[in-house]
């Protein structure tokens, strides 16, 4: 019993702190061992930009003015909305735009099916998919493609940026603490080989890796990704190239998001079995495994069991009851924070156990909605809070 304690407590340990420090390592050791190369800037291939785009007429024109103002050589830059189901006026705003070209099918499949349909219109060699509720920086385009001077690099993900106004609430500190770690996370990834999983806000692709998805792909962004990868490619980050969009807009809207995520990551899993297998690229596995598939499943189901063993052992010593008593008053902190939010009662010491909670849950609750194939590829985005 102490044995499985020590190890499902490394084993967390491992996932969510232990895996940074050793990538850090790495990638130290790897500045040391070798230089990086520097890619010249003035690469202007032919791009298209392509942006699904679902039920969004409140904000689709404001996407569409910051698309055409994006720094980019313009007879280089083709503009693509896809709008498939739409049932308000997003085709019909978009249509009186010029420099945005716009394609419509009623029947909503799903974000999958639409970029499966995009990529029947795209004839450039880089496409780059973006969400149609961020903002994209002016100079994104050039960032992203610079790096596809290297013929090893098959895509290229840019960095999602959290804004809100509202950043006193456990959503807005919560998810944006995490993806301020994961940025960071996926540098060092990035550097020492390749990142897995992208953000979906903001992708690249060489188009001829581009390939069909399974229609019922709900994370479409990280399979495509990785099955680039599995071919040989890397999956270089570019946080000088990103997609910003307001946090949810409260923890329920952020936790109906991250449900759908660790559905997704269970659905993943099982399609991408073989990366699994340390051959022909271990880094790849040792990758995967430390960053995505550990926290999508073992780590998260080792909670509850540690706490169960830590009470067991309580007797054995004074080390063990106050192991015991850090994990309540942990719980309890976390809790309490979902108690205070959802009362509007702010206090930002409990933000961070109770976001840490509510992801850990999702991936319970995700683990059930895979099987039982309840979570489908189309759904309602959650609410983002007014900038």
């Amino acid at each position: 019993m102490e044995l499985a304690f020590w190890l499902l407590l490394a084993l967390v340990f491992y996932t969510y702190l232990g895996y940074g420090i050793v990538l850090y390592v790495l990638v130290r050791l790897k500045r040391i061992l070798s230089k990086k190369k520097e890619l010249p800037g003035d690469y202007y291939p032919e791009v298209t930009l392509v942006i699904p785009a679902y039920n969004e007429e409140d904000f689709i024109e404001e996407k569409a003015k910051n698309s055409l103002e994006l720094d980019y050589p313009k007879d280089k830059l083709r503009i693509l909305f896809i709008t498939d189901g739409s049932s308000d006026r997003t085709p019909q705003v978009l249509e009186g735009i010029d420099g945005v070209e716009v394609s419509h099918l009623d029947q909503r499949a799903g974000k999958a099916a639409a970029e499966n349909r995009a990529m029947t219109l795209v004839e450039s060699p880089i496409v780059v998919f973006c969400d149609a509720n961020t903002y994209l920086n002016q100079d994104c385009i050039k960032n992203l493609v610079v790096h596809y001077q290297d013929p090893k690099v098959g895509a290229v993900s840019g960095e999602k940026r959290v804004l809100s106004k509202s950043s006193d609430k456990a959503s807005a500190a919560g998810e944006g603490l995490y993806w301020k770690y994961e940025s960071t996370l996926k540098k060092w990834d990035s550097e020492l080989y390749t990142i897995v999983g992208a953000a979906g806000e903001l992708i690249s692709f060489r188009s001829e890796l581009v390939a069909d998805l399974e229609t019922d792909t709900i994370l479409d962004d990280f399979v495509q990704t990785m099955r680039i990868c599995k071919q040989g490619y890397r999956v270089v980050y570019e946080p000088e190239a990103y997609a910003a969009e307001t946090a949810s807009d409260n923890v329920k809207e952020e936790l109906k998001r991250k449900v759908r995520i660790a559905a997704g990551g269970w659905q993943a899993m099982a399609r991408l079995r073989s990366i699994l297998i340390p051959f022909p690229n271990p880094v790849l596995t040792f990758q995967y495994i430390s960053h995505r598939v550990l926290r999508w499943s073992i780590s998260a189901l080792a909670l509850p069991v540690i706490l169960v063993l830590n009470y067991f052992l309580i007797e054995l010593s004074p080390l063990y009851e106050g192991l015991f008593y850090l994990q309540i008053l942990f719980y309890v902190m976390a809790l309490l924070g979902w108690f205070l939010e959802n009362r509007s009662i702010k206090l930002k010491v409990l933000f961070v156990p109770y976001y840490f909670l509510m992801m850990n849950y999702a991936v319970f609750a995700g683990f059930f909605r895979w099987l039982k194939g309840s979570q489908k590829a189309t759904w309602e985005r959650a609410k983002r809070a007014s900038n």
